[in-house]
């Protein structure tokens, strides 16, 4: 399975007027590497708040909207009403990397982004991610 990345709205919001990304049709784009993630609306489940557990194993788990209102689900804001069950959440973005790692780090877009922004050659997924979060993308 190809790695995912769950991007919390209040981050992607902040790296958006700071420049670190820009959003085009449904893709992000880190433009310190030029790494690349096809985006779909999702949900990371905080916690039950309903007292009744958690019964539909959610807690923890980042879930497409798609697949939640496929349950049933009802999603208001940072509030999650599943049946009886209501859940606390932060809304964000699911990403998929647009590409496999390997030919990413292989590609010109990757070396010319990483020369025009100063970082090294990622090595890893973590290496374009780390960046990003510690504010230097």
């Amino acid at each position: 399975m190809e790695n995912r990345v769950f991007f919390p709205q209040a981050a992607l919001d902040e790296w958006i007027v700071d420049g670190s990304v820009e959003l085009h049709g449904g893709e992000l784009t880190v433009l310190s590497a030029g790494r690349q993630y096809r985006l779909a609306e999702a949900v990371y489940v905080l916690r039950d708040v309903s007292g009744t557990g958690d019964t539909h194993e959610l807690v923890g788990l980042v879930k497409a909207r798609a697949y939640l209102e496929q349950l049933g689900a009802e999603l208001v804001e940072t509030s999650m009403l599943i049946g009886d069950s209501a859940y606390d959440v932060e809304p964000g973005w699911l990403g998929i990397p647009a590409v496999a790692f390997a030919d990413f780090a292989a590609s010109d877009a990757c070396k010319e982004a990483c020369a025009r922004s100063g970082m090294p050659q990622p090595t890893a997924e973590e290496d374009v991610l780390s960046k990003l979060l510690a504010g230097a993308a």
